[in-house]
């Protein structure tokens, strides 16, 4: 081998013993590898060899090239493994049997709530279903017998959107789409309609400690033959109890809204102040929970069902009032603040 290219290497492998930091295997790289460096540059002494000698002497450069590359290689991997090793000896002692002191984060109230609702109809044969929650007018009024122009949509101060759909301002807006896809289940295996759908709502609102712009409520329904207002009231009453694990005074008041005929306001004695008057429950002691009576014939019809041969009732529970009312939550805006030393009082809750 070349006397040139025999020093050269005994001067790498030198410097190389002598690397105990990745910078400085970095230099030696760029020293002997690099454009500029030391075995590049025998590279450049072959222009003024005869073929047989250039051949000889590029085998002899590309030998040493290869050796360098690989003890570089082989000398990252040994840095980078001594470096694990420092960094795993630096770690201070402990116990693998000791369990770990986590922050544990917990659901939302509200989540907590439907969950609890979602489990108790579920154990009385009703389905869980979800809709989306941007709709469109039909979904949202004219198929639950609000057509346009009627002054019922007044009660509700609607978003709408610039391609002429809207955020839903009711879990309604999924009753026709609910009825359409289990109606041949309903005519032709006279398997009852069943079904619950949570979801976000939304209405221009005027803030205070019992209104939003963005609310959740759950809507409920039930269809089948010979359904009445006494089954209205014992589905309402089974789920309020099992919320609330106790007795919960209530009280049904005549109340209208275009989906259902008869229509009723169903309220519950405000859990805050105890029907004593709060900001709450605006100083009446009672709290508008859960509006609800038997489908209207128009509606049914709208979503495929004859409403001679069929009746049923649905409902609309306000989860986000529920939730103030099971947990003692003053102020509806306490539920969007993101307020985390508020909320995480509720990891308890099974």
């Amino acid at each position: 081998m070349n006397e040139q290219i025999v020093q050269l290497q005994q001067e790498f492998e030198e410097k190389l013993a002598a690397v105990t930091a990745a910078a400085d295997l970095e230099e030696i790289r760029i020293a002997f590898l690099g454009k500029n460096g030391s075995v590049t540059a025998l590279t450049k002494q072959m222009g003024k060899l005869s073929p047989e000698e250039k051949k000889a002497f590029g085998q002899q450069v590309n030998t040493l090239k290869n050796a360098c590359t690989e003890k570089i290689n082989a000398k990252q991997a040994e840095l980078a493994k001594a470096e694990m090793e420092r960094e795993i000896n630096s770690m201070p002692e402990f116990d693998v049997a000791v369990p770990p002191v986590l922050a544990r984060g917990s659901y939302h109230p509200i989540t907590l709530v439907q969950r609890k609702c979602e489990k108790i109809f579920r154990s009385m044969g009703f389905t869980v279903e979800d809709y989306s929650e941007v709709v469109t007018d039909y979904e949202c009024f004219e198929s639950l017998n609000i057509p346009k122009f009627h002054p019922a949509r007044d009660m509700q101060d609607t978003y709408y959107l610039e391609n002429g759909q809207l955020l839903k301002s009711q879990t309604s807006a999924a009753q026709n789409a609910i009825y359409r896809k289990y109606r041949d289940q309903l005519i032709n295996e006279g398997k009852p309609i069943r079904a619950i759908f949570p979801g976000r709502c939304f209405r221009n609102e005027s803030t205070d400690a019992c209104h939003e712009n963005t609310f959740f409520q759950m809507e409920g329904v039930m269809v089948d033959k010979n359904i009445s207002i006494s089954n209205l009231i014992f589905f309402m009453k089974t789920m309020l109890s099992e919320v609330f694990e106790r007795d919960i005074k209530v009280r049904l008041r005549p109340g209208f809204f275009p989906f259902v005929e008869p229509g009723f306001e169903l309220d519950i004695n405000c859990l805050i102040c105890g029907g004593e008057g709060c900001p709450s429950c605006k100083h009446s002691g009672w709290l508008e929970l859960c509006p609800c009576g038997m489908i209207h014939p128009n509606v049914l019809r709208e979503g495929g069902i004859d409403p001679d041969e069929y009746t049923g009732f649905a409902f609309g529970l306000g989860l986000t009032r529920l939730a103030m009312m099971k947990y003692g939550i003053k102020d509806i805006r306490d539920l969007n603040a993101a307020g985390l030393t508020n909320l995480s009082q509720f990891t308890d809750d099974k």
